[in-house]
């Protein structure tokens, strides 16, 4: 490419928030010289992320030139990137990414940043990343492709999300990241942490794996890292490596590596998705490629990539819903009615229980107590939230300090009286309406008339609820998905009495528990739990009338959700998966089936419908199926999979139609932090549009401008 066709691509984003780079000349310590500073800021507020677009980059490679020729005059004897405060680069700019609707263009793009990020390792003189901050993506590969790395323990989110997005890691990520940590950890970062929630690594994670050479902490993180940049370049320090390899060193792990990577992607998205697949092309044939051969692959992937309905699904998904939309809840009050949280209560001291009072001590950093029925109980729930925060100093999530500060916030007590001083209180005991009902009414009692009460519950009505309360208006639904720490949503129900105060509370909260919220109207089961019930009524249904349990299973695998339906009901537990059905059987009638099967295996204390053979191959034993009783109408694949789209669509028609949330968007919001909706979809709701179902069952798409299936 030259330099007319990367000033042509430049020109398409006239509106791109530039990212500059900023040079400054410092004086390292010890006398060492002269080192050139750059620092990476788009000169808009700190909450916004730094990006790169054409532009930026453009930028970037002219003040590179530049200082190769003051490298070059012996003028400077190291130059360092680092970023503005919390970040490094957060990555590419996918609103401007996602615009290159010609081939050509998206090569033209993967080419300017391979140009722009070589003059990195051609300068003349050593240079270093200093990560401060927030590095995915491109922003990790600025690092990768520098000589040497600092990371601040501060720092959150490093990651090579392009699997996770759609694309590959196109700037030189998948040559460099497995010949400086290993194949291994390679794939832990580019494959395994994408598809799973999209995981990323701490500063202390990334130091431990070899992504960085150094780690400091962040009151000092620039200070040390220059003074550390000074010892390498005087020769005072040098840096150990130990996960760098060679590929020909190690063909035997790199090929294994590449085979577990395909493995775990099979796994979790039925190979439906082309990004993870493309990951792993690169890398295995990346063991016998140079640096170029790898480039010009990377270039060709990206553009290839750019043009996919996957890739733009993905777009719409993580940019438009999860980026925009989670961070503006649709209904969400003003953040100004939110009333201050300094304590918090949580009923109960099982294990959901327990998660939460470890979320509210670590990230609202306030006093949680804790309450049960027994001494033991609450004793075991205490030291579970223990326990939890010394795995996290274990693994170099937390600091030796903010562990001893976590675990002092949580205590416990048998006595309810605790939450006299509380300002929000969260219930976690058995979802059945009497208990909770009798809870709330033990907590009114003692909390002042403005501390907020919530419920995690997941199906039952808050309205009924708060109804015999003095205060209903401070009842709250406040439901998060198991496991806590993992599952990004938080459904927020507001009930008819519950008052704007109440509800910003909530919001706010669910910000600091970096949770994202979705306003939900109190209906029976809110989203994600009404549409996996309508889901497993249809899959349990067409098992129960003769379709045998593989076909059943599998049916939806072209949806590519991270399990199937039986192995989900397993993992959650048939009674309670039965419990929910009964539920909403109970609010929707004959829609919500509920199978008599299911209820005979819970009976016979059977766990799950699948056992495994010796090869680990799953399997449902005779003697389980003795105990069961089939209809004689078996369906394909095929009708499965068109049966069950037409019932969630018909589904999520009626949930609209009822106004559980605000729009469609939310479904779509909802489905993909709350039950794993994969990204490359586009959002449940787009994808029952384009398979025709929304057409079949409602008449019209969920979304304008949709294109359904021929049918």
């Amino acid at each position: 490419m030259t330099a007319t066709d990367f000033q042509r691509l430049a020109g398409l984003f006239p509106n791109e928030v530039v990212t500059h780079s900023y040079v400054s000349d410092v004086e390292l310590p010890g006398g060492a010289g002269t080192f050139a500073l750059i620092t990476l800021d788009n000169d808009v507020d700190h909450s916004r992320p730094t990006t790169l677009g054409p532009n930026t980059l453009l930028e970037l490679g002219g003040v590179l030139d530049a200082l190769k020729e003051r490298a070059d005059k012996g003028e400077i004897v190291g130059v360092g990137v680092t970023g503005k405060p919390h970040y490094l680069v957060a990555g590419a700019d996918l609103s401007a990414v996602k615009t290159l609707g010609e081939y050509e263009d998206g090569v033209a793009m993967a080419a300017l940043g391979h140009d722009v990020y070589a003059k990195l390792g051609n300068l003349g003189v050593p240079s270093f990343a200093f990560i401060n901050g927030v590095a995915l993506g491109g922003g990790l590969e600025i690092a990768l492709q520098s000589d040497y790395r600092t990371v601040s323990t501060g720092a959150g989110a490093l990651a090579l999300p392009e699997a996770f997005i759609g694309l590959v890691p196109g700037w030189g990520g998948v040559y460099l990241l497995p010949r400086l940590i290993g194949p291994e950890n390679a794939v832990k970062v580019m494959i395994e942490n994408p598809l799973s929630n999209n995981r990323t690594l701490s500063g202390p994670a990334a130091y431990k794996l070899g992504v960085a050479d150094a780690l400091f902490e962040p009151a000092d993180f620039l200070e040390q890292s220059l003074a550390w940049a000074s010892r390498v370049i005087t020769g005072a320090a040098s840096v150990a490596r130990p996960n760098a390899v060679e590929p020909s060193e190690v063909a035997d792990r790199w090929d294994a590596a590449v085979a577990a990577g395909r493995a775990f992607v099979e796994a979790r998205t039925s190979n439906a998705a082309p990004a993870p697949a493309k990951v792993l092309d690169l890398l295995e044939a990346g063991k016998e490629w140079t640096r170029e051969q790898s480039r010009e692959a990377e270039c060709d992937a990206l553009a290839e990539l750019m043009q996919t309905p996957q890739f733009q699904s993905t777009v719409y998904a993580f940019l438009d819903l999860v980026q925009k939309r989670g961070k503006r809840p649709a209904g969400a009050p003003d953040k100004k009615l939110a009333r201050p949280v300094t304590k918090v209560g949580v009923v109960g001291a099982g294990l959901m229980a327990s998660q939460l009072a470890l979320l509210f001590a670590k990230n609202l950093k306030v006093p949680v107590v804790m309450t049960d029925i027994d001494q033991a109980r609450v004793d075991k729930g205490v030291g579970y939230v223990h326990a939890e925060v010394d795995k996290l100093l274990g693994k170099g999530r937390i600091s030796p300090d903010a562990a001893n500060r976590t675990k002092a916030l949580v205590t416990g007590s048998v006595s309810k009286d605790v939450f006299a001083d509380a300002d929000f209180v969260i219930e976690a005991v058995f979802e059945e309406m009497s208990v909770k009902k009798q809870v709330f009414a033990e907590v009114e009692a003692v909390v002042s008339p403005e501390c907020i009460l919530a419920t995690n519950t997941s199906s039952l009505s808050v309205t009924e609820m708060a109804a015999d309360l003095q205060h209903p208006e401070r009842v709250v639904g406040f439901h998060f998905f198991n496991p806590v720490a993992v599952m990004p949503l938080l459904e927020i129900v507001r009930a008819p009495k519950t008052d704007d105060a109440v509800l910003a509370t909530a919001f706010v909260l669910a910000k600091q528990l970096k949770k994202t919220a979705v306003l939900v109207k109190d209906a029976a089961a809110f989203v994600v739990n009404r549409i996996l019930g309508r889901m497993f009524g249809e899959i349990t249904k067409v098992f129960d009338e003769g379709t045998d349990a593989a076909t059943a299973d599998n049916a939806l695998r072209p949806m590519g959700l991270p399990m199937t339906p039986f192995s989900l009901l397993a993992l959650v537990g048939l009674p309670v998966g039965q419990h929910v059905q009964e539920s909403l059987h109970a609010a929707f009638g004959d829609r919500f089936y509920v199978s008599e099967n299911s209820q005979k295996l819970i009976d016979a204390g059977i766990k799950s419908l699948w056992q495994k053979d010796e090869d680990g191959k799953p399997y449902v034993p005779q003697e389980t199926l003795d105990l069961l009783t089939f209809g004689d109408s078996p369906s394909t694949s095929e009708e499965v999979l068109r049966r069950t789209q037409d019932a969630l669509a018909e589904e999520i028609g009626l949930m609209l139609d009822e106004g559980v949330v605000a729009g469609p968007e939310d479904i779509d919001l909802c489905v993909i932090l709350g039950a794993g909706w994969p990204m490359h979809l586009g959002g449940i709701t787009p994808y029952l549009d384009r398979v025709g179902a929304s057409d079949r069952v409602n008449g019209k798409l969920f979304n304008a401008g949709a294109v359904p299936a021929a049918v």
